[in-house]
C-alpha cells in the first residue's frame, strides 16, 4: 500500500494493521503460552500447559471469533506480516452501549507502540461503527504495563477492587479502568 491509501484503511495504524487471526497463527499463539508471567498478568493466573493440537484448536477458534457477536478477536501484525499479538472485543452490550478490550502483546514485542495503535483502531471501530458509548478494560495492580497504556489512551482508574485475584501464591487487587466515547473523541486524532 503507498502512503495515501495507508491513510485511509480503517483497521491499520501507524505501526500494525489489525487483521482476521488465521489458522497459521497457531504457533506464535503456542509460543506465546509459553510466556509465564504475561499470561500471569492477561489471565489473571497460570493456565495448565497446552499442547500444540490445543494451539490449533484455539487458533481455529479464533478464526470464527469475527462472526461472534459476543466476543471477537483479532491478529496484530507488523506490516512485514509478522504476528505481534491479538486484541479482543468482548463483553458487548447492545442494550447500554459498553463493550470491554483485552490485548496481549506477545513478550519480545512490547513497548514498541504496538498495543496503543492496535487499542485506538479497535476504540474507534466500538465508537463510531457500533455506536458503543463506553469501553470498560481491567488489570491487576502490578500490570504496569496495561496500565501505563490504558492511561495513555484516555481511560480513567474507575474502582480498585482488593485482593480480588489470587496467583503466584498472593492476592493482587483488579483495577477498573473507562473511556467514554467522548473522552475517547477528545482524544483522537485520526478523526474521520
Amino acid at each position: 500500500m503507498d502512503a495515501m491509501n495507508i491513510e485511509k484503511y480503517f483497521w491499520q495504524g501507524v505501526k500494525i494493521r489489525v487483521r482476521p487471526v488465521t489458522i497459521e497463527d497457531w504457533e506464535s499463539l503456542y509460543n506465546d503460552s509459553m510466556d509465564s508471567e504475561g499470561v500471569r498478568s492477561l489471565n489473571l493466573g497460570i493456565n495448565l500447559p497446552i499442547s500444540k493440537e490445543i494451539a490449533k484448536q484455539t487458533a481455529n477458534e479464533l478464526v470464527n471469533s469475527l462472526k461472534n457477536v459476543d466476543h471477537t478477536t483479532f491478529g496484530i501484525e507488523l506490516f512485514s506480516g509478522e504476528l505481534v499479538g491479538v486484541i479482543a472485543m468482548h463483553k458487548k452490550d447492545f442494550k447500554n452501549g459498553t463493550f470491554g478490550i483485552g490485548i496481549k502483546i506477545f513478550n519480545s514485542y512490547r513497548r514498541k507502540g504496538y498495543g496503543e495503535d492496535a487499542l485506538k483502531i479497535i476504540l474507534r471501530y466500538g465508537f463510531y461503527e457500533l455506536r458503543f458509548q463506553k469501553c470498560n478494560m481491567s488489570c491487576m495492580h502490578t500490570n504496569e504495563g496495561s496500565i501505563r497504556l490504558q492511561k495513555k489512551v484516555g481511560f480513567i482508574e474507575e474502582g480498585r477492587q482488593r485482593r480480588m485475584i489470587y496467583t503466584n501464591g498472593q492476592y493482587y487487587d483488579y483495577l477498573l479502568f473507562g473511556l467514554t466515547g467522548e473522552e475517547y473523541e477528545r482524544n483522537d486524532v485520526r478523526k474521520i
